[in-house]
């Protein structure tokens, strides 16, 4: 007896789509197109219109068992490995954050931010990378130096690095945010910290909380732990003109930018993201950049620090 015709890819979308609309977290009907787009490797274009084609092969099985971690929870980045930012794709797996659209703003933030022709900038919290792939992409000029405290994390970081045709120019360091580095010899420091306060974790979608990390999201003393040390640091370390950028939880501007000025640094600014919510905190140490001396400038500390760190990156 001849074996039943395989369903259509438009039978399996719609199945797809009605499983998730009645999925308890109320995910996007959209995701049955982008998640077998992922296992026939088409754009979600292709899928659709492609529909009446037949499903091939055992790209049906595949999709069905992407669709149950999907139904089960499981972020769909980490489905594909995949999550757009800033216009470039980054992989990503459970060992990292995934990338959010108010993470960008903390890129156009970056880019007003009036630096030297060739700055050094510092990513503090890394993740994925895309933090500093966006601004070594950006900034071609520019050399990065971006840490994290997860080992797992930074091996997510290198692949992205790699990607994106910046290793020349950014060095990935194992720390807890920038110590042992120099906060000095950096003209930006960018970061997106964990900044959630663990206490709220109960509210929090089953989707973030079960599936992403831990130490990338929750900080102690009501979230602002990574935020406050950031700070502190900043006020003590950095070199007179330069700058620290901040992406905030949606409670913490004010609070966040009123410690800032306590500990001596200027307030730049405050910046929006979409929804309104203060999310960008732009802080600035006072003081006017200090002028090259001939021979050995400021520079040169910049450069050797950054090799310094390239040269860890390397041998860890």
């Amino acid at each position: 007896m001849p074996s039943p015709p395989s369903p259509t890819l438009d039978a399996l979308l719609a199945d797809a789509r009605r499983r998730l609309a009645a999925a308890p977290f109320a995910p996007s009907t959209r995701e049955a197109a982008l998640l077998l787009g992922h296992v026939l490797g088409w754009s979600e274009a292709q899928v659709l219109a492609r529909g009446d084609r037949p499903v091939p092969g055992a790209a049906g099985e595949r999709f069905a068992a992407l669709l149950e971690r999907r139904l089960a929870g499981e972020p769909v980045a980490y489905l594909t490995g995949e999550r757009e930012f800033w216009g470039r794709s980054f992989h990503v797996d459970r060992r990292v954050l995934i990338p959010r659209p108010e993470t960008e703003h903390l890129v156009e933030a970056a880019l007003a931010a009036p630096l030297p022709a060739a700055p050094r900038i510092l990513d503090v919290g890394t993740g994925s990378g895309c933090l500093a792939v966006t601004l070594a992409v950006e900034l071609p000029a520019a050399r990065v130096v971006a840490t994290d405290l997860s080992p797992a994390a930074l091996a997510v970081a290198t692949v992205n690095v790699r990607r994106h045709g910046v290793a020349g120019r950014v060095a990935l360091l194992a720390a807890d945010l920038w110590q042992p580095l120099r906060l000095g010899a950096f003209d930006l420091v960018v970061s997106n910290p964990p900044y959630v306060d663990p206490a709220t974790a109960p509210a929090l979608s089953r989707e973030v909380v079960d599936h992403e990390p831990g130490l990338a999201l929750f900080a102690g003393d009501a979230g602002r732990a990574a935020l406050r040390r950031l700070v502190e640091g900043a006020a003590a370390g950095l070199a007179p003109g330069a700058r620290l950028l901040l992406e905030v939880g949606h409670d913490q501007a004010t609070i966040v930018a009123q410690h800032g000025a306590a500990s001596g640094l200027q307030i730049e600014g405050v910046g929006d993201d979409l929804a309104g919510i203060p999310r960008v905190v732009r802080l600035r140490r006072s003081g006017d950049p200090a002028p090259a001396r001939h021979g050995f400038d400021d520079a040169d500390d910049r450069e050797e620090a950054w090799r310094d760190s390239a040269s860890k990156d390397r041998s860890g």
